[in-house]
């Protein structure tokens, strides 16, 4: 399907609008209120459960925003939402907390997190929680089997791939090389067929998102912005920013 204007109509708020100052924790419900109040977008992440149930919650572990240790897919819902996140009086929202919270008032940009492994529960579950959502809402994935996959379970929904053109963070280190040589060349859009790109701003002037833009006509959005001059700078080779730190 086209993109929809709506998805890059607005600025997107990273995580939701959150404010660690004051605080707002990132992909929390007072996060995604902030963000609502100021009618930004927002981008969250997604991650299932050990019983299967999608929390929004981006890292692996737990440590560094919850006061608790271990990989998040280790612990029950029940588990998670027993646990108090630092600096905060809020738990670990699920997705359909957060949807009944934006409860179609802003875009909801969804990032379905993988590990790569052709596992599809995360992508299944995020699109049977979206059938009877009737707002804006678009879902995207570093990976392109999960893109792939939304696009076979919910063909109605924009989909988009997530990418960057040095995968040379210890992060990565798991993805071979040819796989991550396939995700800087976006030789997968034959498969993955996206609606729209996300691309990291550092690396918005190299070819692959250039000529996806210019040529197949996709929408791109860049992440993180964290200023505003590099927001203006951003946007001369992109269509919206996702943000934090500052108000756009």
């Amino acid at each position: 399907m086209a993109a929809p204007a709506w998805l890059t109509s607005r600025p997107i708020a990273h995580r939701g609008l959150h404010n660690s100052k004051i605080g707002i924790v990132e992909n929390t419900i007072g996060a995604a209120m902030a963000a609502v109040r100021l009618n930004y977008a927002i981008e969250c992440d997604v991650q299932l459960s050990y019983d299967g149930e999608l929390v929004v919650f981006h890292d692996d572990e737990l440590d560094r925003l919850a006061e608790a240790e271990g990989k998040v897919k280790a612990h029950s819902l029940l588990e998670l939402k027993s646990i108090k996140l630092k600096n905060t009086d809020e738990k670990i929202p699920t997705l359909k907390e957060l949807l009944s919270v934006i409860d179609t008032k802003v875009p909801l940009i969804c990032e379905i997190k993988s590990e790569f492994d052709d596992d599809i529960a995360a992508a299944k579950r995020c699109c049977v929680i979206l059938e009877d959502y009737q707002g804006p809402v678009a879902i995207k994935s570093f990976d392109p089997f999960i893109v792939d996959t939304v696009r076979k379970l919910a063909p109605q929904r924009p989909r988009g791939f997530i990418g960057e053109s040095h995968y040379d963070d210890p992060e990565w280190n798991f993805l071979s090389e040819i796989k991550r040589n396939q995700l800087i060349d976006l030789t997968h859009f034959t498969i993955s067929q996206p609606d729209f790109i996300s691309w990291y701003v550092k690396d918005l002037k190299f070819t692959g998102p250039r000529m996806a833009r210019e040529f197949s006509g996709l929408p791109l959005i860049t992440w993180t912005i964290r200023n505003l001059d590099q927001m203006n700078e951003a946007l001369n080779f992109s269509d919206q920013i996702i943000f934090e730190n500052f108000i756009p």
